[in-house]
Protein backbone atom coordinates (compact mmCIF):
# COMPACT_ATOMS: atom_id res chain seq x y z
CA UNK A 1 0.00 0.00 0.00
CA UNK A 2 2.46 2.58 1.21
CA UNK A 3 4.53 1.55 -1.76
CA UNK A 4 1.27 2.10 -4.30
CA UNK A 5 1.15 5.38 -2.69
CA UNK A 6 4.79 6.73 -3.25
CA UNK A 7 4.31 5.42 -7.08
CA UNK A 8 1.25 7.85 -7.18
CA UNK A 9 2.97 10.94 -5.32
CA UNK A 10 6.27 10.87 -7.51
CA UNK A 11 3.51 10.29 -10.89
CA UNK A 12 1.44 13.65 -9.51
CA UNK A 13 4.34 15.08 -8.75
CA UNK A 14 5.41 14.50 -12.67
CA UNK A 15 2.52 15.90 -13.88
CA UNK A 16 2.46 19.14 -11.39
CA UNK A 17 5.47 19.91 -12.63
CA UNK A 18 4.63 19.57 -16.17
CA UNK A 19 1.79 21.99 -14.92
CA UNK A 20 4.37 24.56 -13.75
CA UNK A 21 6.71 24.52 -16.28
CA UNK A 22 3.79 25.54 -18.95
CA UNK A 23 2.67 28.46 -16.77
CA UNK A 24 6.58 29.22 -16.94
CA UNK A 25 6.42 29.95 -20.81
CA UNK A 26 4.12 32.90 -20.15
CA UNK A 27 5.15 33.74 -16.56
CA UNK A 28 8.39 34.96 -15.87
CA UNK A 29 9.24 35.06 -11.90
CA UNK A 30 6.53 35.39 -9.36
CA UNK A 31 8.00 31.44 -8.62
CA UNK A 32 6.70 31.48 -5.23
CA UNK A 33 3.41 32.63 -6.08
CA UNK A 34 2.74 29.99 -8.46
CA UNK A 35 3.99 27.07 -6.47
CA UNK A 36 1.54 28.50 -4.02
CA UNK A 37 -1.19 28.58 -6.61
CA UNK A 38 -0.92 25.02 -7.35
CA UNK A 39 -1.24 24.42 -3.22
CA UNK A 40 -4.51 25.81 -3.15
CA UNK A 41 -5.14 23.37 -6.18
CA UNK A 42 -4.38 20.65 -4.55
CA UNK A 43 -5.72 21.20 -1.74
CA UNK A 44 -9.04 22.06 -3.01
CA UNK A 45 -9.03 25.41 -1.48
CA UNK A 46 -9.52 29.07 -2.88
CA UNK A 47 -6.88 31.37 -2.32
CA UNK A 48 -6.88 34.90 -2.39
CA UNK A 49 -3.37 37.15 -4.18
CA UNK A 50 -2.58 40.81 -2.30
CA UNK A 51 -0.77 43.43 -4.60
CA UNK A 52 -0.94 46.56 -6.53
CA UNK A 53 -1.80 46.43 -9.84
CA UNK A 54 0.73 45.26 -12.99
CA UNK A 55 1.82 42.26 -10.67
CA UNK A 56 0.86 39.52 -13.09
CA UNK A 57 -1.96 38.57 -10.61
CA UNK A 58 -4.45 38.17 -13.06
CA UNK A 59 -2.40 37.28 -15.83
CA UNK A 60 -1.05 33.84 -13.67
CA UNK A 61 -4.90 32.97 -12.95
CA UNK A 62 -5.68 33.09 -16.40
CA UNK A 63 -2.91 31.61 -17.63
CA UNK A 64 -2.94 28.45 -15.05
CA UNK A 65 -6.55 28.16 -16.01
CA UNK A 66 -5.15 28.01 -20.02
CA UNK A 67 -2.99 25.02 -19.34
CA UNK A 68 -6.29 22.83 -17.42
CA UNK A 69 -8.57 21.91 -19.26
CA UNK A 70 -11.90 23.42 -17.61
CA UNK A 71 -13.64 25.59 -17.69
CA UNK A 72 -12.72 29.51 -17.08
CA UNK A 73 -14.57 32.49 -15.63
CA UNK A 74 -13.79 36.08 -15.07
CA UNK A 75 -15.75 38.36 -13.16
CA UNK A 76 -14.04 42.28 -12.73
CA UNK A 77 -16.04 43.57 -9.70
CA UNK A 78 -16.85 47.17 -9.33
CA UNK A 79 -18.72 49.13 -6.89
CA UNK A 80 -21.78 48.92 -8.88
CA UNK A 81 -22.24 45.29 -8.90
CA UNK A 82 -24.78 43.19 -7.66
CA UNK A 83 -24.91 39.93 -6.18
CA UNK A 84 -26.84 38.45 -9.63
CA UNK A 85 -24.26 39.53 -11.51
CA UNK A 86 -22.49 36.67 -9.60
CA UNK A 87 -23.96 34.07 -9.08
CA UNK A 88 -27.40 34.55 -11.31
CA UNK A 89 -30.76 35.87 -11.38
CA UNK A 90 -34.04 34.78 -12.05
CA UNK A 91 -35.46 36.25 -15.45
CA UNK A 92 -39.19 36.78 -16.02
CA UNK A 93 -40.69 35.60 -19.42
CA UNK A 94 -43.92 38.25 -20.03
CA UNK A 95 -45.50 35.59 -22.86
CA UNK A 96 -45.55 32.59 -20.89
CA UNK A 97 -45.69 33.84 -17.52
CA UNK A 98 -42.89 31.84 -15.80
CA UNK A 99 -39.37 32.50 -14.41
CA UNK A 100 -36.40 30.86 -15.70
CA UNK A 101 -32.77 30.91 -14.18
CA UNK A 102 -29.96 32.90 -15.74
CA UNK A 103 -26.73 31.45 -14.30
CA UNK A 104 -24.03 33.36 -13.42
CA UNK A 105 -20.28 33.13 -13.95
CA UNK A 106 -19.71 31.57 -10.86
CA UNK A 107 -21.00 28.05 -12.59
CA UNK A 108 -17.30 27.48 -13.63
CA UNK A 109 -14.51 25.53 -12.70
CA UNK A 110 -11.64 28.14 -12.41
CA UNK A 111 -13.06 31.82 -11.22
CA UNK A 112 -10.88 34.40 -11.49
CA UNK A 113 -12.53 37.00 -8.82
CA UNK A 114 -10.64 40.20 -10.49
CA UNK A 115 -10.00 43.11 -7.56
CA UNK A 116 -12.61 41.63 -5.57
CA UNK A 117 -12.31 44.11 -2.61
CA UNK A 118 -13.50 47.39 -5.21
CA UNK A 119 -17.31 45.77 -4.81
CA UNK A 120 -19.05 46.15 -1.62
CA UNK A 121 -19.80 43.31 0.95
CA UNK A 122 -23.24 42.12 -0.07
CA UNK A 123 -21.93 41.30 -3.35
CA UNK A 124 -18.69 39.66 -2.11
CA UNK A 125 -21.05 38.18 0.49
CA UNK A 126 -22.87 35.95 -2.81
CA UNK A 127 -19.46 33.88 -3.10
CA UNK A 128 -20.01 32.84 0.43
CA UNK A 129 -22.22 29.72 -0.14
CA UNK A 130 -20.49 29.04 -3.40
CA UNK A 131 -17.01 29.07 -1.94
CA UNK A 132 -18.26 26.75 1.26
CA UNK A 133 -20.82 24.61 0.02
CA UNK A 134 -20.01 24.02 -3.48
CA UNK A 135 -23.55 25.03 -4.40
CA UNK A 136 -25.81 28.42 -5.31
CA UNK A 137 -29.29 28.91 -4.56
CA UNK A 138 -31.05 31.13 -6.93
CA UNK A 139 -34.67 31.91 -6.12
CA UNK A 140 -36.10 28.69 -4.43
CA UNK A 141 -33.67 26.42 -6.51
CA UNK A 142 -30.39 24.98 -5.57
CA UNK A 143 -27.84 24.05 -8.21
CA UNK A 144 -24.21 22.20 -7.66
CA UNK A 145 -21.04 23.47 -8.96
CA UNK A 146 -18.70 21.82 -11.22
CA UNK A 147 -16.02 19.84 -9.48
CA UNK A 148 -12.95 21.04 -9.13
CA UNK A 149 -14.44 24.30 -8.13
CA UNK A 150 -11.74 27.23 -7.72
CA UNK A 151 -12.34 30.97 -6.62
CA UNK A 152 -8.32 32.62 -7.25
CA UNK A 153 -9.26 35.98 -6.45
CA UNK A 154 -7.18 39.19 -6.94
CA UNK A 155 -7.25 41.71 -4.16
CA UNK A 156 -5.88 45.76 -3.83
CA UNK A 157 -4.02 46.71 -0.75
CA UNK A 158 -6.87 48.35 1.42
CA UNK A 159 -4.90 51.52 1.68
CA UNK A 160 -6.12 52.56 -2.38
CA UNK A 161 -8.68 54.83 -3.22
CA UNK A 162 -11.99 52.62 -3.56
CA UNK A 163 -11.46 49.11 -1.96
CA UNK A 164 -14.00 47.59 0.94
CA UNK A 165 -12.50 45.44 3.52
CA UNK A 166 -13.62 42.07 3.08
CA UNK A 167 -15.92 40.53 5.54
CA UNK A 168 -14.19 38.15 7.95
CA UNK A 169 -16.56 35.15 7.35
CA UNK A 170 -15.42 35.35 3.53
CA UNK A 171 -11.58 36.17 4.31
CA UNK A 172 -11.76 32.54 6.34
CA UNK A 173 -13.25 30.68 3.15
CA UNK A 174 -10.08 31.28 1.80
CA UNK A 175 -7.68 28.47 2.13
CA UNK A 176 -4.39 31.13 1.41
CA UNK A 177 -3.80 34.75 1.20
CA UNK A 178 -0.83 35.45 -0.78
CA UNK A 179 1.02 38.76 -0.44
CA UNK A 180 1.97 39.28 -4.53
CA UNK A 181 5.46 41.27 -4.46
CA UNK A 182 7.70 43.23 -7.18
CA UNK A 183 9.54 41.15 -9.47
CA UNK A 184 13.41 41.24 -9.58
CA UNK A 185 15.19 43.86 -12.16
CA UNK A 186 16.43 40.80 -13.71
CA UNK A 187 13.04 39.25 -14.20
CA UNK A 188 11.33 42.76 -14.95
CA UNK A 189 14.14 42.56 -18.40
CA UNK A 190 12.94 39.29 -18.96
CA UNK A 191 9.12 40.40 -18.87
CA UNK A 192 10.23 43.27 -21.22
CA UNK A 193 11.87 41.12 -23.85
CA UNK A 194 8.63 38.16 -23.80
CA UNK A 195 6.21 40.91 -23.51
CA UNK A 196 7.09 43.37 -25.40
CA UNK A 197 9.44 41.56 -27.86
CA UNK A 198 9.31 41.10 -31.91
CA UNK A 199 7.48 37.92 -31.20
CA UNK A 200 3.42 37.61 -30.25
CA UNK A 201 3.06 37.13 -26.52
CA UNK A 202 3.75 33.19 -25.30
CA UNK A 203 0.70 30.99 -24.42
CA UNK A 204 -0.18 27.75 -22.60
CA UNK A 205 -1.11 24.82 -23.85
CA UNK A 206 -3.54 22.90 -22.25
CA UNK A 207 -0.99 20.05 -20.28
CA UNK A 208 -3.79 18.68 -17.57
CA UNK A 209 -7.18 17.66 -17.46
CA UNK A 210 -9.93 18.39 -14.29
CA UNK A 211 -10.11 14.71 -13.39
CA UNK A 212 -6.47 14.67 -13.30
CA UNK A 213 -6.36 17.55 -10.45
CA UNK A 214 -9.62 15.20 -9.03
CA UNK A 215 -7.13 12.45 -8.79
CA UNK A 216 -4.39 14.52 -7.55
CA UNK A 217 -6.73 15.08 -4.78
CA UNK A 218 -7.32 12.20 -3.73
CA UNK A 219 -3.57 10.97 -3.19
CA UNK A 220 -2.88 14.69 -1.69
CA UNK A 221 -5.49 13.04 1.44
CA UNK A 222 -3.16 9.74 1.42
CA UNK A 223 -0.34 11.71 2.34
CA UNK A 224 0.53 10.40 5.99
CA UNK A 225 0.53 12.67 8.70
CA UNK A 226 2.08 12.21 12.24
CA UNK A 227 0.49 12.79 15.50
CA UNK A 228 3.13 15.01 16.31
CA UNK A 229 2.66 17.01 13.60
CA UNK A 230 -0.92 17.60 13.73
CA UNK A 231 -0.27 18.37 17.01
CA UNK A 232 2.09 20.98 15.85
CA UNK A 233 -0.36 22.74 13.43
CA UNK A 234 -2.89 23.04 15.99
CA UNK A 235 -0.35 24.32 18.70
CA UNK A 236 0.36 27.24 16.49
CA UNK A 237 -3.48 27.75 15.76
CA UNK A 238 -4.01 27.99 19.34
CA UNK A 239 -1.14 30.39 20.53
CA UNK A 240 -3.18 32.46 17.58
CA UNK A 241 -6.17 32.66 19.83
CA UNK A 242 -4.63 32.50 22.93
CA UNK A 243 -0.96 33.50 23.00
CA UNK A 244 -1.01 34.38 26.96
CA UNK A 245 -1.78 30.55 28.07
CA UNK A 246 0.56 29.53 24.91
CA UNK A 247 3.34 31.40 27.03
CA UNK A 248 3.48 34.69 24.78
CA UNK A 249 1.87 37.31 27.22
CA UNK A 250 3.66 40.11 25.16
CA UNK A 251 1.10 39.34 21.77
CA UNK A 252 -1.90 39.15 23.66
CA UNK A 253 -2.31 43.01 23.20
CA UNK A 254 -1.43 43.05 19.01
CA UNK A 255 -4.53 40.32 18.51
CA UNK A 256 -8.08 40.92 18.11
CA UNK A 257 -8.99 37.64 17.27
CA UNK A 258 -6.71 34.31 16.45
CA UNK A 259 -7.79 31.32 13.46
CA UNK A 260 -10.49 29.24 14.00
CA UNK A 261 -10.66 25.95 13.33
CA UNK A 262 -11.07 26.36 9.99
CA UNK A 263 -6.87 27.48 10.14
CA UNK A 264 -5.90 23.96 11.46
CA UNK A 265 -7.81 21.76 8.74
CA UNK A 266 -6.39 24.45 6.36
CA UNK A 267 -2.62 24.24 7.73
CA UNK A 268 -2.60 20.43 7.49
CA UNK A 269 -4.06 19.98 4.32
CA UNK A 270 -1.67 22.60 2.67
CA UNK A 271 1.31 20.61 4.35
CA UNK A 272 -0.05 17.57 2.64
CA UNK A 273 -0.08 19.37 -0.67
CA UNK A 274 3.35 20.63 -0.21
CA UNK A 275 4.84 17.18 0.86
CA UNK A 276 3.41 15.89 -2.67
CA UNK A 277 4.75 18.29 -4.46
CA UNK A 278 8.17 17.52 -2.89
CA UNK A 279 7.51 14.14 -3.70
CA UNK A 280 7.03 12.65 -0.41
CA UNK A 281 4.39 10.74 1.02
CA UNK A 282 4.55 11.92 4.43
CA UNK A 283 3.82 15.54 6.08
CA UNK A 284 7.23 17.25 8.02
CA UNK A 285 7.44 20.04 10.40
CA UNK A 286 8.71 22.26 8.13
CA UNK A 287 6.08 21.78 5.56
CA UNK A 288 3.82 23.13 8.14
CA UNK A 289 6.09 25.92 9.14
CA UNK A 290 6.78 26.94 5.32
CA UNK A 291 2.92 27.59 4.43
CA UNK A 292 2.03 29.33 7.65
CA UNK A 293 2.19 32.37 6.88
CA UNK A 294 -0.07 32.13 3.89
CA UNK A 295 -2.79 29.94 5.86
CA UNK A 296 -3.30 32.02 8.80
CA UNK A 297 -1.97 35.78 7.45
CA UNK A 298 -5.67 36.72 6.89
CA UNK A 299 -7.04 34.66 9.56
CA UNK A 300 -5.42 36.58 12.63
CA UNK A 301 -6.81 40.10 13.03
CA UNK A 302 -4.65 42.23 14.82
CA UNK A 303 -5.20 44.94 17.43
CA UNK A 304 -5.57 48.94 16.72
CA UNK A 305 -2.15 48.97 19.46
CA UNK A 306 -0.29 46.54 16.53
CA UNK A 307 -1.51 48.77 14.04
CA UNK A 308 -0.24 51.70 15.88
CA UNK A 309 2.91 49.85 16.29
CA UNK A 310 2.71 49.19 12.47
CA UNK A 311 3.04 45.62 13.04
CA UNK A 312 1.12 43.17 10.98
CA UNK A 313 -0.37 39.39 11.21
CA UNK A 314 2.89 38.24 9.66
CA UNK A 315 4.70 40.28 12.57
CA UNK A 316 2.70 37.89 15.10
CA UNK A 317 2.66 34.87 12.96
CA UNK A 318 6.71 35.25 12.72
CA UNK A 319 6.98 35.24 16.19
CA UNK A 320 4.81 32.08 16.88
CA UNK A 321 6.76 30.60 14.84
CA UNK A 322 10.07 30.99 16.03
CA UNK A 323 8.56 30.00 19.57
CA UNK A 324 6.39 27.11 19.17
CA UNK A 325 8.64 24.13 20.07
CA UNK A 326 9.27 22.14 16.27
CA UNK A 327 8.59 17.97 16.86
Amino acid sequence: MAERLGDDVAKIQGRFTALKAEVGKVLVGQDDMLHRLLLGLLAGGHVLLEGVPGLAKTLVVRTLADAIDGSFSRIQFTPDMLPGDVVGTQVFNPREGTYAVKKGPVFGNFILADEINRAPAKVQSALLEAMQERQVTIGDSTFKLAEPFLVLATMNPIEQEGTYPLPEAQLDRFMLKLKVGYPSKDDEVKIIDRMAGAGSEPSAQKVMHTDDVLAAREVVRQVFVDDKVKRYAVDLVTATRDPKAAGFPSLAALIDNGASVRGSLCLVRVAKAQALLAGRDYVSPHDVKSIAHDVLRHRVLVSYEAEAQGKTSDHVIAQILENVAVP
